[in-house]
């Protein structure tokens, strides 16, 4: 019989990510307290752009697009927002969508796959994904449960379960 494996990856799903944007746009466009306040947000190339005439402003444009994201099931941990900056009258924030599992985070997964995962459970890094296998797929489910439980500061999908 041939080894099970799964796949984990760390991967955003950019439609639905536009979706949360349009949705806050629109939001910060008709919501009372962002009236007069230049509050937006957009695309800026491939980061995510937040402006507001006020620290708190941005700061609440940055909020109302977490809350989008989080409805369309995307984890925040995937967002990387900056500090807000004052740029001539208005401050700004710059946030990112970070996709793709960093060698040294995959490593570590690896590592507690190793030490705490049920035994005969293999994992290797693959570029910016992790492929785990075993003859068992009831340890695969242990390792998936097993990293479930874990808090890390990266968002994890588990994907190609065969």
């Amino acid at each position: 019989m041939a080894d099970s494996s799964f796949d984990i990856v760390s991967k955003v799903e950019r439609q639905e990510v536009d979706n949360a944007l349009n949705q806050a746009a629109k939001e910060i466009s008709q919501r009372y307290d962002f009236k007069g306040v230049g509050a937006s947000i957009s695309w800026s190339g491939d980061k995510i752009l937040m402006e507001a005439n006020s620290e708190d402003r941005v700061k609440a444009v940055l909020d109302v697009f977490q809350s989008k994201l989080i409805k369309r099931g995307i984890s925040l941990k995937a967002l990387d927002a900056g500090e807000p900056q004052l740029s001539g009258k208005e401050y700004k924030i710059f946030a990112s969508i970070e996709e793709g599992i960093s060698q040294e985070n995959a490593k570590k997964v690896a590592k507690i796959i190793r030490d705490e995962g049920p035994k005969g459970v293999k994992a290797q890094v693959q570029g910016d994904e992790l492929r785990v296998t075993s003859k068992s797929r009831d340890d695969l489910q242990a390792v998936i449960a097993l990293l479930k439980g874990r808090d890390f500061d990266f968002a994890l999908q588990f994907v190609n379960y065969r």
